[in-house]
């Protein structure tokens, strides 16, 4: 299995990786807003590692075909799109089951890539006819860029991948690097391989607490320039996969260029939601009232962040129903967390979100 050396500038990028992962941690927004967000970044994902393929359609046409009804017929191009967010659904769902990498995540994630294909598409490729080259050719002219493994020689390296990932003590973020570089240099799939490397790397980012919340599209970084990812991918090696691209003598070529992605998506993130964050502090805030603004500061400036509503309209002098309907209202927009018994509002604690905008909310 391929070993990275950890050079100055590798061990670099994992510090600023997770300097503005701690920063992430730090930022606080509602539930509706983290969703939201986390919805539009899958759109964005599902159109850029298409793009990087050639998928012709444009960002805006890729979110409409996610947003269509899921029953009428889909082109070619529109199907990919559609599958690329489905199968970042799955891995979400995955993820949170926390679901050990393996054989089985390969080839179901590919499966849903290659949704509507052929039935030669999906799954482990076979033997090609006699004389015929499998290859990854050259648009322009004609040669072969790239010959993979023969197709026999699969089924052994996916198992050395999914053993390294499941026993290597490597840093989770040089694990996705090297699956994405070896599911792209294995090709184990006739069609699909890149689109699967892409979303797998991005299943043990967040398996491994690297997914920044599912906020914003790592993918996005490697679309921006195509051929430097693909020149990172190869490291100036031979076409042929025996050939060195098997066990690359250089790998920190791959390694770094992939944090370096990493590095500023995540860096992106973070200003992303402390925007977002800020914003949806300042709607929720214009929804309420001017008492409901007071009650919100007087809790934050008193450090009251339980209570029941008795205890409180006893400290404000106003009636212990004029302090429910007030947190009825904090609730509403994400100030309050109520505490059922019974299914009945008992108490109240004052939400993270609340807390983080406490400087804010007490200025206003």
């Amino acid at each position: 299995m391929i070993k990275v050396t950890l050079t100055n500038e590798i061990l670099k990028r994992i510090t600023a990786i997770n300097e503005n992962r701690f920063s992430l941690s730090k930022i606080c927004m509602p539930a509706v807003t983290r969703n939201r967000l986390r919805k539009n970044s899958k759109k964005k994902s599902s159109y850029a590692s298409n793009r990087i393929e050639g998928n012709p359609l444009t960002e805006n046409q890729a979110s409409e075909v996610i947003e269509r009804d899921p029953h009428r017929h889909f082109l070619k191009p529109e199907q990919e799109i559609r599958n690329y967010f489905l199968a970042l659904n799955m891995l979400e769902k995955m993820a949170e089951q926390r679901k050990a990498f393996s054989l089985e995540m390969i080839l179901k994630v590919q499966a849903v890539v290659e949704k509507g294909a052929s039935k030669e598409k999906i799954g482990l490729r076979g033997p090609m006819p006699p004389g015929t080259l499998f290859a990854v050719y050259d648009s322009d002219t004609g040669a072969a860029a790239y010959i993979p493994p023969e197709y026999s020689d699969i089924p052994k390296l996916l198992d050395e991948l999914v053993e390294y990932v499941n026993t290597t003590d490597d840093h989770p973020l040089i694990i996705a690097g090297i699956v994405h570089y070896q599911i792209v240099t294995i090709h184990p799939f006739e069609d699909g391989n890149g689109r699967t490397a892409r979303l797998l790397s991005g299943y043990l980012l967040d398996y491994y607490g690297y997914g920044f919340n599912g906020i914003g599209s790592l993918e996005e970084y490697f679309a921006y320039d195509s051929d430097e990812y693909y020149a990172s991918l190869q490291m100036g090696l031979p076409p042929l996969y025996y050939s060195g691209r098997d066990n690359p003598p250089h790998p920190e070529i791959w390694i770094n260029y992939f944090l370096r992605m990493v590095e500023l998506y995540s860096s992106k993130v973070c200003e992303l939601s402390e925007n977002a964050g800020r914003d949806e502090l300042a709607v929720s805030l214009s929804h309420l009232s001017v008492k409901e603004r007071n009650l919100l500061a007087f809790l934050l400036e008193n450090r009251i962040y339980s209570f029941t509503p008795i205890e409180i309209s006893r400290q404000i002098g106003v009636t212990n129903k004029t302090v429910i309907n007030r947190c009825a209202a904090l609730t509403a927009n994400g100030f309050l967390i109520p505490n059922l018994v019974k299914e009945r509002i008992r108490s109240y604690d004052v939400s993270d979100f609340a807390k983080a905008g406490e400087e804010y909310i007490v200025r206003k």
